[in-house]
């Protein structure tokens, strides 16, 4: 397996941010991005995301000839990659995915992913941000969040992320750029939260309760509520009522 090159800074603005001006002077990866600490570190939606010493933040930058609509399937993808590399290193054992980006431990948010991406000559330039609470679980304004070191366990941020590129790596030639999505999304579902949860998605024009039903072929959220089963593109999923 080719080993993809780590590039580490004591702090950035953002990891994604130089994994994009990177890509914008000519870049395509793939190339690991890794700050100590981010002094605008965002996460989806514009979210500030706090980022301090101890904790992971990685981003990773890849060329791809996938089209731009199956995008959106690199943050299952690294989902379940992130899982496997946490759940290799003793990770606690209620770890799981929330739809489409959230890493849980017992419900509570120990990681997230966010996905960009630009188009150029090559293909499809993108940009796949980590964030792993390792030594402290900065507070949410709506919900809860947790640490590794909560759980017994505090791996070295370079060293996580070596484990999580070596699965990603494994991930993403699975994937092969949609034409595996299939194998993704089972594998998704298997370290899933349970079919029939109860939960919410805010799309930002409304807020829609309903069971949990899984995810369609190409990975979108299904929901069964008063109205029927509906799919979702996007939105930001609570768990529980």
């Amino acid at each position: 397996m080719t080993v993809i090159p780590i590039e580490r800074f004591p702090a950035l603005d953002s990891t994604n941010a130089e994994a994009m001006r990177r890509a914008a002077a000519g870049e395509r990866g793939p190339l690991w991005i890794m700050a100590d600490t981010q002094t605008a570190g965002r996460g989806r939606a514009g979210r500030a995301w706090s980022s301090e010493a101890g904790n992971m933040h990685a981003s990773l930058l890849v060329t791809l000839e996938a089209p731009q609509p199956r995008a959106y399937q690199l943050a299952l993808v690294a989902g379940v990659a992130v899982f496997d590399a946490l759940e290799a290193g003793a990770a606690p054992a209620d770890l799981s995915l929330k739809w489409p980006n959230d890493i849980l431990i017992a419900g509570e948010k120990a990681g997230g992913i966010l996905i960009e991406s630009s188009t150029n000559a090559e293909g499809l330039t993108a940009v796949i941000g980590i964030g792993i609470n390792v030594t402290a679980a900065p507070p949410l304004p709506d919900r809860l969040a947790t640490c590794l070191a909560a759980y017994g366990s505090a791996p070295e941020p370079r060293f996580l992320l070596e484990r999580i590129a070596a699965s990603m790596a494994a991930w993403l030639a699975l994937w092969d750029e949609g034409r595996g999505f299939a194998a993704v999304r089972e594998a998704w579902l298997r370290r899933a939260h349970p079919i029939g949860e109860r939960m919410s998605i805010n799309t930002g024009a409304e807020r829609i309760w309903g069971a949990f039903l899984g995810l369609d072929p190409d990975g979108a959220l299904m929901l069964d509520n008063e109205a029927g089963v509906r799919r979702f593109t996007f939105g930001d999923v609570s768990l529980g009522r």
